[in-house]
């Protein structure tokens, strides 16, 4: 894995076996999102109580916070088999009926990306929520034929990292829509102990608390810092996980204490250095990094904007006040968000209350 996708929040092929093995089993496991946790706990437990399958769940917010292993623990906690698939794969109804016809009683469908399903095959999917049927079309033109299969009773997973393209007949058709939200640091760090024992990795408190602080909020992050900077102790320090060595360790990999990369920083140095802060329009700024406008919008800019280092403006984008602040540089009069917290008191949330 190259150093500019280390905090990327998307999971690569390679690491799915290794984010697998940290992964929570059950939901008693699952660390912060506390709310969330309880409602799906009084879901599954009254469906179990009645011995039917829960509602529909939907599950949304941003990559890598745990819709991938939540389904998982729906499954486990109703002790049914789990089947596994995304939106993208979907890409006709046929192949969908084939998926729900071989599902057994009670167990659980989930798709990723759900968003991004066919329509045809989202059409097919209304029926098979609500009245457990599909119609399979056999045959084209006027001889075409609808034949009509029952499906076993099933609970779809549905999980999407962009919920507002969902259409409104699918929604509605979910009767449980939880939405995942950026874990604080203290319950990065409560993860990070836990991924570390897992791992045989001896990690320290301070330790921990530098890898939460660049870990951008995000779980698959943490336990990807975790792992690099495991190699880093192993190879030049004596194999535990302390404070200096964290900070050794992500200095290597270029991440700094706001858990920015290479690109971040290039983006936000090429605002205040080329184009005096901006505003500048997106692909001017993307030639400037040397990276296609996409790669821009989608990797760096929605931790920048969050972090409250980069402004979406309608004339382009703004560095802020905090972006000049964090490269070093003293920001001129009139900079954006002049009157803004610096970006690390944005990063001081207080972890979710059970």
């Amino acid at each position: 894995m190259s150093n500019d996708n280390l905090v990327s929040a998307y999971v690569s092929d390679a690491e799915r076996d290794a984010e697998a093995s940290v992964r929570p089993k059950r939901l008693e496991e699952f660390i912060a999102q506390h709310r969330v946790r309880d409602q799906l706990d009084l879901l599954l437990k009254g469906a179990m109580r009645r011995g039917s399958p829960p509602d529909h769940i939907l599950l949304s917010g941003p990559p890598g916070l745990g819709k991938t292993t939540l389904a998982n623990i729906v499954a486990a906690e109703l002790g049914s088999g789990i089947r596994v698939t995304s939106g993208p794969a979907i890409e006709r109804s046929g192949d969908l009926a084939a998926i729900l016809t071989s599902l057994a009683e009670g167990d659980v469908l989930f798709i990723d990306e759900i968003h991004r399903i066919a329509k045809p095959a989202e059409e097919l999917l209304y029926s098979a929520m609500e009245d457990f049927r599909v119609d399979v079309v056999v045959g084209k033109g006027p001889g075409a034929t609808a034949i009509p299969l029952d499906v076993e009773p099933f609970t779809l997973v549905g999980a999407t990292t962009r919920s507002g393209l969902l259409t409104g007949p699918m929604r509605d058709r979910f009767g449980f829509v939880a939405h995942l939200d950026f874990y604080s640091p203290a319950d990065l760090e409560t993860l990070l102990h836990r991924s570390a024992r897992i791992l045989g990795v001896p990690i320290t408190p301070d330790g921990a608390a530098e890898i939460a602080g660049r870990s951008r909020g995000t779980p698959r992050i943490a336990n990807r810092l975790l792992r690099r900077v495991r190699d880093f102790a192993e190879v030049r320090a004596e194999g535990v996980v302390n404070l200096e060595t964290a900070r050794a360790a992500l200095t290597v990999y270029d991440v700094d204490a706001l858990g920015l990369d290479r690109l971040d920083r290039a983006v936000l140095t090429a605002l205040v250095d080329s184009f005096r802060g901006g505003p500048v329009g997106l692909s001017t700024l993307a030639v400037a990094v040397g990276e296609q406008p996409d790669t821009v919008e989608e990797v760096c800019e929605p931790f920048l904007v969050r972090a409250g280092l980069l402004a979406r403006t309608p004339r382009g984008r703004v560095a802020t006040a905090a972006a000049w602040h964090h490269l070093g540089r003293t920001p001129p009069n009139g900079t954006f968000g002049a009157d803004a917290p610096s970006a690390p008191d944005l990063f001081s949330a207080q972890p979710d209350q059970p």
